[in-house]
């Protein structure tokens, strides 16, 4: 795991030895600039010195030193060299008037010649003199630099920690947290830079809190739904113990029987409830298909056909255009259109009309359930999503999470449901889909 404290002092220490390095090439350039001009100075003044004095059998003082790390050269009028000052130099025997630069044998010499009345008098001097030079100049330029780099690391160090203390106070007050506070992380004495964190820690946070309390509602309202089931089931359980007769405890059983059915269904829809909730699903993308709309309309049509024709009930479907499709798990697309059809059979009498369709609207793929049955009263016609809600003046059973169910898929498909009043008076559930993938190939229902 990377340390965002190593990093910056990293990138820091990296930075200032770079800076010093480059300091230090620019520190050497500019003095062996200065040093050329200066010796180059300094062997045209040497070899104007020379001028005046005959050489043929004389010696410059201090020319034979070894310190001396000048070679002196000089010719006559017919170029004859007539004086050198170190034999074993290697220099050429030939001269090039004013300054050059020349290699002999493993060495670059900088040379200055100049004609003198009747003689050619030449200086040189080794470039390794003057690399030595500037190189010992930089060096003492940047040497106090050098010495200060641990102090300027440790005081890098403590700069980065001080920058990255509110970023630690903050790491620890949210590690200090118990699972149960989830009131929000004060703004206040956070850097600018750590407030984008801050707030998207709060906006999960309360995400979070919503998220816990819509659990220990569902779990409330679960417990309260199937406390008055469980109840009659042991009442009739104890009603089939008396039973003094064979038929008396025929009919308990069989009202026991009617209630262990209602109470699996309960248990069944809050575990589809449960499972179609957005996040709660463990579903992938690769489980993601091009799911065909008319397909899902034809197979909810021929599952609850017989239902809807023992309570004499017209089911059928009245618009199917083929080519609309959504992407999508088609399990979970196949119970929220039943769970519609369901609920529009439950609450229609006899003689009833319920008719699906599925198409486009505006551009966007959707699927209906309409019937001609008693309608629901505007006021009421965003509470029958939610969880466990039955209207009161109804004597129709069931579990009140039908159309909870069907809201919560499609939320988790990015579309929505909507309750309206058909031109009957009756109901109209239409869930509206995001636009489809273009080019998507079609699956009908599995």
């Amino acid at each position: 795991m990377k340390s965002l404290r190593g990093t910056l002092l990293a990138a820091l220490l990296a930075g200032v030895v770079a800076a010093i390095l480059l300091a230090g090439v620019a520190t050497y350039r500019s003095a062996r600039a200065e040093i050329d001009d200066l010796f180059d100075y300094h062997l045209r003044q040497v070899a104007l010195s020379l001028r005046d004095q005959r050489l043929a059998e004389a010696r410059v003082p201090g020319s034979e030193d070894e310190g001396f790390d000048l070679v002196i050269q000089v010719w006559n009028a017919e170029g004859v060299r007539i004086y050198l000052s170190r034999p074993f130099a290697g220099l050429p025997d030939q001269a090039r008037m004013g300054y050059a630069t020349v290699h002999a044998g493993h060495e670059a010499w900088r040379v200055f010649s100049a004609p003198q009345r009747d003689q050619v008098i030449q200086v040189a001097q080794p470039l390794s003199v003057r690399e030595h030079l500037a190189f010992s100049a930089a060096l003492r330029t940047l040497l106090p630099f050098l010495l200060l780099l641990p102090l300027t690391a440790g005081l890098i160090g403590w700069i980065v920690g001080w920058g990255l203390a509110p970023i630690e106070r903050l790491a620890r007050a949210v590690s200090q947290r118990t699972p149960d506070a989830l009131e929000p992380i004060p703004e206040t004495d956070v850097p600018s830079e750590g407030l984008p964190l801050v707030r998207s820690l709060n906006s999960l946070l309360e995400r979070l809190g919503a998220a816990l309390e819509n659990q220990r509602a569902f779990v409330a309202d679960a417990a309260h739904e199937l406390r008055t089931p469980l109840a009659a089931l042991q009442l009739q359980v104890q009603l089939a113990q008396r039973a003094g007769s064979d038929e008396e405890r025929a009919q308990s059983l069989a009202e026991l029987q009617a209630g262990l059915l209602r109470a699996s269904h309960v248990v069944a829809q809050l575990l589809t409830l449960a499972r179609a909730e957005p996040g709660a699903s463990e579903e992938t993308e690769e489980k993601r298909v091009s799911v065909s709309l008319a397909g899902l309309v034809r197979q909810a049509v021929g599952d609850h056909a017989r239902i809807a024709e023992l309570k004499g009930i017209d089911l059928g479907a009245t618009r199917l255009d083929e080519h609309v499709s959504v992407i999508g798990d088609p399990a979970a697309l196949r119970v929220m259109l039943a769970n519609l059809v369901d609920n529009a059979v439950l609450y229609c009498s006899a003689g009833a009309r319920i008719d699906l369709s599925a198409g486009l609207d505006g551009g966007r793929p959707f699927v209906e359930v309409a019937d001609n049955g008693p309608g629901i009263p505007q006021g009421e016609r965003q509470r029958v999503f939610d969880r466990f809600y039955r209207r009161q003046d109804t004597a129709e059973g069931g579990s009140g999470l039908g159309l909870a169910i069907v809201k919560a898929i499609a939320l988790r498909h990015g579309g929505r449901a909507d309750v309206r009043e058909t031109a009957g008076g009756g109901t109209s559930v239409r869930v509206t889909f995001a636009m489809p993938a273009p080019g998507a190939e079609l699956h009908g229902p599995d």
